[in-house]
């Protein structure tokens, strides 16, 4: 009955291994739920952000501020690399890795030199691997990020394009449309593309403005890039998610499978076991009758 140890070992470990992919995707569920709450919370101040640029913007109040510039030839741009801490997330990782290093090669082909800045330990570990040197890395920021982290990444990189060490700033992430559709998506921040340019908008509307409208983009302006990374956080944390729930419950769903497949060949194996002992207890009978 070797054979049917080895199986009946083989069925508990796969019963195991589906407990823990069950209760990963459970856990995920719940996490992605909060996550994609916090997506849809950011975005009516998105919204407003936008609103109340598109309607002050003007070409004379562009040419004073810094974020503003458009450069005719950018030289050097950073690309902000959004990635997970964790894998069992299915190819999540991998696809963003994918959507830099397509975005990377296509800049670097018109003669831009790319300084990579990477969030999350999966980007860090891909790099260092294929000997990528980093503009800067980081692992701290968890799966519930925060404005200030936002700040944190992209004031420094505000700094460098305001005294224009760089052309431009972009992030890789995950955009979350629905829980099915999250794909890697690239976006520049810096420089800031005016609102009305985006959405087609047309006209100024009837504001009163306090103190005046270039005090007032001089404060929005930097809030708008922040909150532009800020959300890149965070639909990338609703993406991983997704990303990881779907992969555990397709992983449950195979254990399943296999437990089937398991059972009924164990029980097969029995079959035949007890079929052979029968039968040599009726041969056994003969022979002594004989």
């Amino acid at each position: 009955m070797a054979k049917g140890r080895e199986l009946k070992g083989r069925i508990k470990s796969v019963e195991n291994t589906r407990k823990i992919t069950r209760t990963m995707e459970m856990v995920a569920t719940s996490k992605m739920k909060r996550a994609q709450d916090r997506v849809v919370a950011a975005r009516p101040y998105a919204t407003a952000l936008t609103d109340v640029i598109s309607s002050l913007y003007s070409s004379d109040l562009a040419e004073r501020f810094p974020l503003l510039r458009q450069p005719a030839t950018p030289r050097r741009v950073a690309l902000v690399v959004l990635t997970s801490n964790r894998g069992l997330a299915g190819g999540f990782n991998a696809n963003l890795i994918k959507e830099a290093r397509a975005r990377i090669a296509e800049l670097e082909r018109t003669g831009v030199q790319v300084d990579v800045h990477v969030i999350g330990k999966k980007g860090l570990g891909y790099f260092k691997y294929v000997g990528r040197a980093l503009a800067s890395q980081r692992t701290d920021i968890t799966d519930r990020p925060t404005a200030e982290n936002a700040a944190e990444i992209v004031d420094q990189l505000m700094n460098d394009f305001v005294a224009g060490q760089i052309d431009g700033v972009y992030v890789t992430y995950s955009k979350f449309n629905s829980v099915l559709s999250t794909p890697p998506t690239t976006d520049r921040v810096l420089p800031v593309t005016p609102p009305e340019a985006k959405a087609g908008a047309g006209g100024q509307r009837d504001y009163l403005l306090f103190p005046d409208a270039e005090a007032i983009l001089t404060e929005l302006l930097p809030s708008y890039v922040r909150n532009s990374v800020y959300r890149a956080l965070v639909e990338t944390v609703a993406g991983e998610q997704s990303a990881r729930r779907t992969a555990m419950k397709n992983a449950t769903d195979n254990a399943g499978d296999i437990l089937n497949v398991l059972r009924r060949t164990y029980n097969r194996a029995r079959q035949a076991q007890i079929t052979q002992e029968i039968a040599e207890i009726v041969g056994g009978a003969a022979a002594l009758q004989g």
